[in-house]
């Protein structure tokens, strides 16, 4: 360590026979200096980090190479997408109480699951033709102008519909009220179209955005549930659809407040024209629809035959974590190839592990080995639907993505509709372990359908 050794030297620092030490390069850390006096001399400790001819502390490992971040923490580093996301979340955790507080609230005070039943179903009927409008005018105005009313809207019928129930008004107020709910937005659509927005120069992380809202999805079908049957039963009959409005207001009010990752009004997206090609998608996921409606009545039927009814919520919910779980890992692989040519793959994935059910139920005639059945034939779905997805957000034209999108919400509940009744005669007329065809079906009906739209049109590309 450098150091005066010759008394002579002088110990004022401004003399220029004060001795100098070594200096290192800028980029280097600075030097920590600690300078005392000793009788007649100056020391000075330098308690900087000794560096290596590499320019490597001495004292120090071989530092490794920083990791990059992950594709999920990368995405959500772009300004403003922690915020929406969170508001979005938050409002559509609702969509899957609300159909199971709707039953238990009405049966519970009628004393008709029929009556509870025609409801609900009369609100499914009713979302599957407002959305598509609902959604053109999220296109042709912005998200934030036509979704704050319309969820405020959609509040409303469902306040409306729990006021019904409570002070017994007629039957017919239940079906208008609940089918004011008709007007909730497509809250995944509107983020999806956000990502899109966002990413689009960025195939791959809208990849990986597309699977984040699936999984998303999955989850508030699986949780959504759960959280309606605690809150009817803990508390009161009303409880579930009183919170469910009450988040459903607060999350897209926090979403709608969001402006700066708002996609912009396109000109000419009143005139633009849906492109026939999404037919053939549309066609593909009432079958996909078809494979989720179905599964669900036929796996009730399966658990209440076997005696174990209260368990079929439990089992069912395996399928949607597999669903979370597999997309999840599918946003975090990078795609190999396009959009068209990984569809195919994703809907025979799914038209073979749609067969484990049926067999396993044949097989055992058990509900506790049925269960990992079904968690594994989850796995397909979420895959298929962020491809698809991606399909529908290429194809549809500048300006009418919202529009798209909600088509495909619309084609998903018609299909729902025809599977549980599909699958629910099967399960009456057949048997319930035979009815797990039903879905197998439905799944190989879809593969069917993309196979004939491709051979159709081999030529697909971009329109606006």
């Amino acid at each position: 360590m450098p150091q005066p050794t010759d008394p002579t030297d002088s110990t004022d620092p401004t003399d220029p026979t004060y001795p100098t030490y070594p200096t290192y390069p800028a980029e280097r850390a600075p030097q920590q200096l600690l300078h005392t006096v000793t009788a007649d001399s100056l020391v000075a400790v330098d308690f900087s980090p000794r560096f290596d001819s590499r320019s490597r502390p001495r004292s120090s490992p071989r530092s490794s190479p920083r990791r990059p971040p992950g594709p999920y923490r990368r995405l959500f580093a772009l300004p403003g997408t922690r915020a929406f996301t969170a508001g979005n979340l938050l409002a559509r955790l609702p969509m899957g109480m609300f159909s199971v507080s709707a039953v238990v609230m009405i049966a519970g005070s009628r004393g008709s699951y029929a009556l509870a039943g025609a409801v609900t179903a009369t609100g499914l009927a009713a979302t599957g033709l407002a959305g598509p409008w609902i959604a053109r005018l999220v296109d042709r105005y912005g998200q934030a102008r036509v979704a704050v009313p319309a969820t405020v809207t959609a509040v409303l019928g469902s306040l409306a519909l729990l006021l019904c129930v409570r002070y017994g008004a007629p039957d017919w107020t239940l079906f208008a009220a609940y089918a004011a709910t008709a007007t909730t937005p497509n809250l995944g659509g509107m983020s999806r179209a956000r990502w899109a927005h966002l990413l689009r120069e960025d195939p791959g992380s809208l990849h990986t955005a597309n699977s984040f809202e699936q999984a998303a999805d999955e989850l508030c079908f699986m949780l959504g549930p759960v959280l309606a049957s605690f809150l009817t039963g803990t508390f009161f009959p009303e409880a579930g659809t009183l919170v469910g409005a009450v988040l459903l207001l607060t999350g897209a009010l926090l979403f709608a407040a969001q402006r700066a990752t708002e996609p912009p009004r396109r000109a000419g997206s009143a005139t633009a024209r849906i492109p026939l090609r999404i037919g053939p998608l549309l066609v593909c996921f009432v079958a996909t629809g078809a494979v989720f409606g179905s599964m669900e009545v036929v796996t009730i039927a399966f658990a209440d035959a076997r005696g174990h009814r209260s368990a079929a919520g439990a089992v069912l919910a395996l399928q949607a974590a597999g669903s979370c779980a597999a997309g999840l890992l599918y946003g975090a692989l990078r795609p190999a190839g396009p959009a068209e040519r990984r569809l195919p793959v994703c809907l025979s994935a799914m038209a073979a592990l749609m067969s484990l059910p049926l067999l396993a139920a044949r097989a055992f005639d058990s509900l506790w080995v049925l269960a990992p059945a079904l968690l594994v034939a989850g796995m397909a779905t979420a895959p298929t639907m962020v491809t698809a997805m991606t399909l529908v957000q290429d194809r549809a034209p500048e300006g009418r993505l919202n529009e798209g999108m909600s088509l495909v919400v619309t084609a998903l509940l018609t299909g729902i509709a025809c599977g549980s009744a599909l699958g629910g005669w099967a399960a009456d007329h057949v048997s319930p372990t035979a009815a797990f065809a039903t879905p197998a079906a439905a799944a190989v009906a879809a593969l069917a359908v993309q196979a004939v739209s491709r051979i159709a049109s081999p030529n697909s590309r971009r329109t606006h």
